[in-house]
């Protein structure tokens, strides 16, 4: 790994940057610094100790396994106040009417949640109740009835997880799900099918020393920023950098590494190669990509020989698409196209990486197919400096399907089938259900017909995480028992219920006796340890919280879904999903272990049943956009998931209203920078500013969550039935 300073890559001769559109990386220390005033102690005793509970790149206190330097990040640090916070006053939540209206953020820092709280139909707010009545309440409104659990990535680690679905299971329902359902589920259904594991094949090591990195519909300058600073260290080492996007994001274009003397005071150039598509036209420039390797003989004939199966098919498919079919619909010209078929076909080693500018389509399945087709054909897999990576944002998301928290997968990651089910009947010693469960979606669209009778919801938000808020406030509004288990407040938590609402205290992963684990995005299952320092209230570990709630509602069962503690979930663990082997053993800090090493596949044998890769025929997408609309999409701004830490985003200098627009279409419309504009998609309406900015003409972006009031709830992918985060709208200036 290189050291010496090298020029070419440097963003600016401007020292830090000064006097340049950039986040402040030292005066977020400083914010960090002074947000945990009172408990800076136990906050620094977290960076050190603690497995970081932000994204999923999984560091070890602030280092990990790619490189032997200082790793910290903005999330990270915003990330301290939810650990270190001190209980909020419970006698605010007595009348909480004086609390409607307030933004998450207010809500969240009046607090942790420190006892369990109680509030009946009809009532203005929560009384205090022990844990033995909330449980006792809960049961009685789950036995026997229609439920439906909920547990998003909010640094969950592993045992929660396991445990949680494990419980629900004990109830008689597969109806557990998680946040990777509204994130990377088309791409464990996509990955699953092409090569049989819903996992990155490669590690981050990969990346530095590539030939080529591509990230499509992906922008770790926002929501990986530790990643930053491998992609620093990867141009160091000569990688070039592809990105094909909508948005020619400013982060991708230049960033300041604050822990790296020379990105810290210089800056690095990042994307080397732009590559602007469509809103949801990414097959089209993809397809195009594939044709162009096919016809130039770009394609690595032995690998695709040896080792994979549907080839021609999938040449057919794209044959069959005229290059004008695929200029229209991405978007992007035959040229573009042909520009990284080159810098694929040129590369010896590439990873390709993806995140929820992919998935979150209702065609996601098949644009991550697209993405497939293109490592299989250069061979870009099972080797050093190549892979396949759908980058994941949230360091419980990875562990959150593979233990099984899924309503389509057991543990493992095995389909919910009878002949499965069967196999943890037998581990577990009550009768698991055959078939599969109702999705995070499903179970609101249930609840809104009336048809669901309990919601168990394990952090998240879904009046800011799901399409069509008013939708989903209805839904909620409708359940006659709701349970938050959370470690601060919500607003989903203070809409009124059709009978009972629970708030349950949750401990962060700090907290927890016994130490837990997470697994990052190159699957590495890292053991993050208890850490000294203040707990609150009552709060109670998740695992513990939902195998009570199961030993209450079937007290036959009891002995077999309680646990003593986390190692004991560990243990089981090990059982249940051989993959995970060796995380029993892990006990200390920095104790971990990456599951297929450090690449898989690299025996030359996929996890197909045939034992190799499978191309796919993708089709084209049936989209069309009268003349006169727009294509919006939803993006993530100064925040971490629904978590908005600023109002303005460093990087662009968008404000949270911001209505991102191409200069050529805000010229065309007359709309100058701030005009007020609405945005109609059906009913539905959104009103922002005007934000010029370098998107693709014909395409907009505004944030989310707040755009999210313009996006119908019934647009669901077929398979994974992800939620598309993408409309039609027309623009009217106000």
């Amino acid at each position: 790994m290189s050291k010496r300073l090298d020029p070419r890559n440097w963003a600016s001769w401007r020292p830090f940057g000064l006097g340049l559109r950039k986040p402040n990386n030292y005066l977020e220390l400083w914010k960090a610094f002074k947000s945990v005033k009172g408990n800076r102690r136990y906050a620094l005793r977290i960076l050190n100790q603690g497995t970081c509970d932000g994204c999923a790149l999984g560091t070890q206190g602030m280092r990990d396994w790619t490189m032997n330097e200082i790793h910290l990040c903005n999330i990270r640090l915003r990330l301290l106040p939810l650990n270190t916070m001190p209980a909020l006053d419970v006698s605010l939540l007595g009348d909480v009417s004086a609390l409607a209206g307030r933004r998450s953020a207010e809500l969240r820092e009046l607090g942790r949640l420190p006892y369990p709280m109680l509030r009946r139909a009809g009532e203005p707010g929560f009384t205090r109740v022990s844990w033995d009545e909330a449980l006792r309440v809960a049961a009685d409104g789950l036995r026997g009835k229609r439920s439906g659990t909920y547990l998003t990535s909010r640094g969950v680690p592993n045992e929660n997880y396991y445990a949680a679905q494990k419980a629900v299971r004990a109830l008689g329902s597969n109806n557990v799900d998680n946040a990777a359902r509204i994130c990377h589920s088309p791409s464990t259904v996509a990955l699953k099918e092409t090569i049989g594991a819903a996992a990155t094949t490669c590690s981050y090591t990969d990346w530095i020393g590539s030939d080529l990195i591509v990230f499509v519909g992906s922008n770790p300058s926002n929501n990986q920023p530790v990643a930053m600073k491998y992609l620093y260290h990867a141009k160091k080492a000569g990688t070039r950098i592809a990105m094909v996007n909508t948005y020619r994001e400013p982060g991708m274009e230049r960033y300041w590494v604050p822990s790296n003397a020379e990105s810290a005071v210089f800056g690095t150039k990042i994307t080397d190669e732009f590559f602007g598509v469509n809103v949801g036209g990414d097959i089209g420039f993809l397809n195009g990509v594939l044709k162009h390797l096919v016809e130039n003989g770009w394609v690595d004939k032995e690998f695709v020989e040896e080792r994979t199966t549907g080839f021609e098919d999938a040449c057919r498919a794209v044959a069959e698409q005229s290059w004008e079919e695929l200029e229209a619909l991405s978007g992007a010209s035959r040229d573009d196209m042909l520009r990284l078929a080159r810098l694929l076909g040129e590369a010896r080693s590439a990873v390709l990486v993806w995140s929820m500018g992919i998935t979150q389509h209702a065609y996601g399945e098949d644009n991550v197919r697209a993405i497939v087709n293109l490592a299989l054909a250069r061979g870009f897999l099972g080797r050093d400096h190549c892979g396949l990576m759908p980058i994941r944002g949230h360091s419980g998301v990875q562990g959150g399907a593979e233990m099984g928290a899924y309503a389509t997968g057991l543990p493992g990651g095995l389909p919910v089938t009878p002949e499965n089910a069967a196999r943890f009947t037998e581990l577990w010693g009550f009768e698991v259900p055959g078939s599969p469960g109702l999705t995070a979606t499903d179970m609101i669209d249930a609840a809104h017909r009336g048809e669901l009778d309990a919601l168990i919801s394990s952090g998240g938000n879904f009046l800011e995480v799901l399409p069509d808020p008013a939708y989903c406030r209805e839904a909620l509004e409708r359940l006659p028992l709701r349970v938050h288990v959370d470690i601060v407040l919500s607003s989903q938590m203070l809409v009124p219920g059709a009978g009972d609402v629970l708030l349950l205290p949750a401990q962060t992963r700090y907290e927890m006796v016994g130490g837990v684990t997470e697994t990052s995005t190159e699957r590495r299952i890292i053991f993050s340890p208890e850490v000294e320092g203040p707990r609150v209230g009552e709060a109670w570990p998740e695992w513990k919280i939902f195998t009570e709630l199961a030993s209450r509602v079937r007290p036959e069962v009891a002995d077999r879904v309680r646990f003593t503690g986390t190692p004991q979930i560990r243990a089981e663990i090990e059982r249940a999903v051989p993959f995970y082997a060796g995380i029993a053993g892990l006990s200390r800090f920095g104790d971990n272990v990456q599951y297929g090493g450090r690449h898989l596949f690299a025996d030359g044998s996929f996890q197909t049943p045939d034992g190799r890769g499978r191309f796919s025929a993708v089709t084209l997408p049936a989209l069309e956009r009268p003349d006169g609309t727009f294509m919006v999409a939803t993006r993530r701004g100064k925040q971490f998931n629904s978590m908005v830490h600023e109002r303005r985003d460093g990087f662009n200098g968008a404000t949270r209203e911001a209505v991102l627009m191409s200069a050529y279409d805000a010229d065309r419309l007359g709309l100058a920078d701030g005009a007020r504009v609405e945005l109609r998609s059906g009913e539905r309406t959104y009103e922002g500013r005007v934000l010029r900015a370098p998107l693709q003409p014909g395409n907009l972006q505004v944030h989310w969550p707040e755009g999210n009031v313009l996006l119908d709830e019934s647009r669901r992918s077929p398979e994974a039935r992800i939620p598309d985060y993408n409309a039609l709208v027309t623009v009217r200036a106000l």
